[in-house]
């Protein structure tokens, strides 16, 4: 099974094809997707480090932006009558991954060789 370790929004990620997780909120629309920074690729024998992750390319769908649960901080201060109450909910991008694997590459086409070549 291949995975990717992938970094954003400066956290990271461990993944694998068709896996839906939820970070911090993305500047991308719905229903677009997007290249994320892969840190190592591994599953398949020695794992990719480095250079070598930075070819392999993951590709991520944002599916839908969400919001978190609900936090709340309470604060109090004994004997005073002190208490004060504050929360606040995540604003959070539910992304699918939909592909890990090799960057495209340019194909490059070669040039017939010439037929009347003399040897």
């Amino acid at each position: 099974m291949t995975y990717a370790i992938i970094a954003l929004g400066g956290k990271q990620y461990r993944v694998s094809e068709g896996q839906r997780l939820l970070v911090d909120r993305l500047p991308h629309d719905e229903g677009a997707t997007f290249t994320p920074d892969v840190l190592l690729v591994g599953g398949d024998g020695d794992p990719k480090l480095g250079a070598d992750a930075a070819k392999q390319k993951v590709t991520a769908l944002v599916s839908a932006h969400v919001l978190g649960k609900k936090v709340i901080v309470g604060k109090h201060r004994q004997r005073t009558g002190y208490r004060k109450r504050n929360g606040h909910r995540s604003r959070l991008s539910q992304i699918e991954i939909q592909s890990i694997g090799a960057a495209t590459r340019k194909r490059t086409t070669k040039k017939p060789e010439s037929e009347g070549k003399s040897e």
